[in-house]
C-alpha cells in the first residue's frame, strides 16, 4: 500500500467509561485500517467494542488514549469547530436505532444533510424522494417515521447517509431489521459506494449472509482486533497499519 490507500487508520485506540470499580474497558488497544476503494466489515460478539470503535472513527466519541487519522486528517490536530464541520461533510453515519426526527417525513429526514451544507430545502427533499425510490421506498417518501417498519426506517437511515455523499460511510448493522431482498439491495448500494477511489465503508455486522460484498473483515474480540482476513484468504493477526502512513 502506499500513504493515499488508508481511508482510517487507527494505532493503539484505547476507550474506557466510568471509574474505579466501575471503569469498563471498551477498547483495550485497537490498531485497525480501512482502505479507500473498499467495503470493510468488523464482526464479533456483543460488547466486544465493534460500535464504540465506529463511533470514534466516525467522530461521535471521544478516545482514551491512541492515534486516529481519518481521510488524510489526524482528528488531534483539529479544533472541536473543525472536527464537527470535517464529520459534517466527510462522514455518513447509520445507526442501528435509526434515530430519525419524528415529525419530519422520509424524505425530510434524508435531506438533514444537505439542510445542514446550506442545501435549499427543495433540492434537498428531492435529492432525498430520489435516493428513497433507489431503495424501493419511493411510494413512502412523505411518511413520518412512526408509520413505516423498521426495515423501512433502516432504508430511510441509509439514505440519509448517503445522500450528501461522503468520502467515509459507517453502518452500525444495515441489515439488522431487513429480509434477504431488502438487505441484499442495502449492501449492493454500499458496495456501489465504498468502490471508488476516494471513498471507504466500515459496516459492523452480524449477518454472514452479507461477508461476500466485504473487501477485508476485521474480527474483534473483548475490545481488540485479534484478525483481519482478505478475500484472498490471508490474514493479519493484528492489522496493524502506523497511524502516520495515513496522514497526507
Amino acid at each position: 500500500m502506499t500513504t493515499s490507500d488508508l481511508a482510517v487508520a487507527c494505532r493503539d485506540v484505547r476507550k474506557h467509561f466510568g471509574g474505579g470499580e466501575a471503569r469498563v474497558e471498551a477498547l483495550r488497544g485497537v490498531d485497525f485500517s480501512a482502505r479507500f476503494g473498499e467495503l470493510s466489515f468488523l464482526v464479533g460478539p456483543s460488547g466486544c467494542g465493534k460500535t464504540t470503535l465506529i463511533s470514534i472513527v466516525a467522530g461521535l466519541l471521544d478516545r482514551t488514549a491512541g492515534e486516529l487519522a481519518v481521510l488524510g486528517s489526524r482528528m488531534d490536530d483539529l479544533s472541536d469547530t473543525e472536527r464537527v464541520l470535517f464529520r459534517r461533510r466527510n462522514v455518513g453515519f447509520v445507526f442501528q436505532q435509526y434515530n430519525l426526527l419524528p415529525a419530519f417525513t422520509a424524505a425530510e429526514n434524508v435531506a438533514v444533510p444537505l439542510l445542514a451544507a446550506g442545501v435549499g430545502r427543495k433540492e434537498a427533499v428531492a435529492r432525498g424522494e430520489e435516493l428513497l425510490a433507489r431503495l424501493g421506498l419511493g411510494r413512502r417518501t412523505k411518511a413520518l417515521p412512526s408509520t413505516l417498519s423498521g426495515g423501512q426506517q433502516q432504508r430511510v437511515a441509509l439514505a440519509r447517509a448517503l445522500v450528501h455523499e461522503p468520502r467515509l460511510v459507517v453502518c452500525d448493522e444495515p441489515t439488522a431489521a431487513l429480509d434477504h431482498a431488502s438487505g441484499e439491495a442495502v449492501m449492493e448500494l454500499l458496495a456501489r459506494n465504498a468502490v471508488q477511489p476516494d471513498r471507504a465503508v466500515i459496516v459492523v455486522t452480524h449477518d454472514s449472509r452479507v461477508f461476500r460484498y466485504a473487501h477485508s473483515i476485521a474480527r474483534m474480540d473483548d475490545g481488540r482486533i485479534v484478525e483481519v482476513t482478505r478475500p484472498n484468504g490471508s490474514s493479519d493477526p493484528r492489522g496493524l497499519q502506523p497511524v502516520q502512513e495515513a496522514v497526507a
